[in-house]
């Protein structure tokens, strides 16, 4: 692979709360909310059932 500058792993659990602040300070989930306003609303339970692989029993219970 060739060298960079960019770390192997992203380390998210340690940059989770600098993300979360940074998404505060800035009002992200306020524009969103104010972006969806008056679209029509819809729920999605869980994705695709093929997502993992075949069908199987855990399909089923859920």
């Amino acid at each position: 692979l060739p060298q960079t500058d960019f770390p192997m792993k992203a380390g998210l659990p340690k940059r989770e709360p600098e993300i979360l602040a940074n998404w505060a300070r800035i009002g992200l989930y306020e524009k969103l909310r104010a972006q969806g306003k008056g679209r029509e609303k819809f729920v999605l339970h869980d994705g695709p059932p093929y997502a993992n692989g075949d069908v199987h029993i855990g399909h089923a219970l859920n």
